[in-house]
Formats: structure tokens, sequence, C-alpha cells
């Protein structure tokens, strides 16, 4: 109608910025570190019990090429796993879609996996395989089943009617599978890539210990032990300061890579952009 004009476009403010996400929580971690140090100082508590953070910190910095090399062995022992983690949970979650016979016939010995203890399942592995592959196993063993059940979880969860619209189209059950269930199911791998990338680490680790990686003095399971024994505790935290960092970068990486894949289209990564 004349003398109609369209409303202005109002932009959707966020009230909670991007400095308050990293600003918490750097705070929050300074006062635990002051916190900690006063605990140490005010207690009089000696090292081998509780190391202050300073001490921690000064040992990392002296212990370095040793701690260092220990975490590349960790590293690569998670990733392998990872990888191993990724590939196959994926594939194996293709075929159980394709197949319903042959996800009731697999599905439960993925559950037996998942729900049996790694450092149980440890020695049988040291048993039949290397010890290196025996690690690499256990680290797969617990990152596989979540990438495994959110693949599945995603693939079975496409939209009914876009499903029907395809079937009605003649679409073939690989053009189905390409152009609607694997886009639709792309935020539920990511989400299960997320998951399994911290516990690769932490079955990295565990395996280590449990398979015997740690008496060959090669990953940080080791350096924990070995520590542990001798009651140098503030090389204990220091290895414990760099499995945490190790994690949060994974995570943050992981995360990255699911929101620059999703940011175009996908409702989760469209909240964070505004």
């Amino acid at each position: 109608m004349k003398g109609l004009e369209p409303l202005p476009v109002v932009e959707r403010v966020s009230g909670d910025g991007g400095w308050p996400r990293v600003v918490w929580p750097v705070a929050v971690c300074v006062a635990g570190l002051i916190a900690w140090d006063l605990v140490v100082r005010l207690g009089d508590i000696p090292p081998y019990i509780l190391p202050g953070p300073l001490l921690v910190w000064q040992t990392l910095m002296t212990d370095w090429p040793i701690l260092s090399a220990s975490l590349g062995v960790t590293l690569l022992t998670a990733l392998e796993g990872f990888i191993a983690a990724a590939i196959g949970g994926v594939a194996l979650a293709l075929l159980f879609n394709q197949s319903r016979w042959l996800e009731y016939s697999l599905l439960p010995y993925a559950i037996v996996l998942q729900v049996t203890p790694v450092i149980a399942v440890a020695p049988l592995m040291l048993i039949y395989l290397p010890q290196e592959a025996a690690v690499v196993a256990c680290a797969w063993i617990v990152a596989f089943f979540p990438v495994l059940a959110n693949t599945t979880l995603g693939l079975n969860s496409v939209d009914r009617n876009l499903a029907g619209l395809f079937q009605l189209n003649g679409a073939s059950r690989w053009q189905t599978l390409r152009y609607l269930q694997l886009p639709s199911a792309l935020p539920h791998i990511l989400g299960g890539l997320r998951i399994a990338g911290g516990l690769s680490l932490i079955g990295a680790v565990a395996a280590e210990i449990a398979a015997g990686a740690a008496g060959s003095g090669s990953g940080l399971a080791y350096r924990i032990t070995e520590s542990s024994y001798r009651l140098n505790i503030p090389r204990m935290f220091a290895a414990l300061l760099l499995l945490s960092v190790a994690g949060i970068v994974i995570y943050m990486l992981l995360a990255l890579a699911s929101h620059l894949l999703l940011r175009r289209w996908h409702e989760s990564a469209l909240r964070k952009e505004k």
C-alpha cells in the first residue's frame, strides 16, 4: 500500500560477547592457582605431598625434554586410536544403516566392547598383539563406540518427509545416503568425533599403564608411574598438566573443525555466529 515503508531490519545483539567466554575461565583458573599456592604455603605442605603451582611449572620447564618426548608418544598413540575409531565407527554405522540384520547381529558385540573396562582387555591384547599395537587397539576400543552410536543415530534420524520425497522421485539408496542421510547425520558424526577425541587420549594413557607400555619408558603414563614410585610429585603434576592441556587442545581443534563444517547451515553453529 502507498505510504507504508518497510520495517527496519533489527540486528540481534548478543548480551554475552566473546570476551566473557574467555575472561571468566581465565579468572577461575587464576583464582584456583592462587588458592592452591596459599594452601601449600600456609599449611607448610612438603612438595612430596602437594607441590605448589610455581614448583610444578619450574619442574615442567626443567624436565621439558623428557616430558615432551613422552607426550609425543602418547599423542601419537591417541591419534592412531582416534583415526581407527573414526574410520571404523563411521564405516560400521553405514553398514548398519544399509542392513538391519547386520546391525542386529553385530551391535551387541560393539556394546560389549564399550562396557568392558580397557584395563581388563589390555592383558589379552598383549598376548595376541605386539605391545605398540596392543596400546593402539585399547585406545581404539575406548573411542570407537561414541562414533558408531552417534553416526547410527544421525543416519536413522532423517526427516520422514524428506525421505518420502526422495523415494517419490525414484532416488536410489546410494543417492539417498549421499544427498540426504549423510548431510543430515553430519552434526551427529562430528559430535561423536569430539567425544572420541578426548576418549582416545584417556584410552591411550590407561592402555599404556595396563598394557605394559609404561614399563618400556615411552609415554606419559610411564612418567606418571615413575614419579609416583620415586615420590617425584612435582613431575607427576607436570605430566598431568600436559595431559590436561593436550585434552583441551584436542577438543578445541575438533570443535573448531565441527564449527567450520556446520557454520553455514546448521542451527547449532548458526547460534554461535550470532
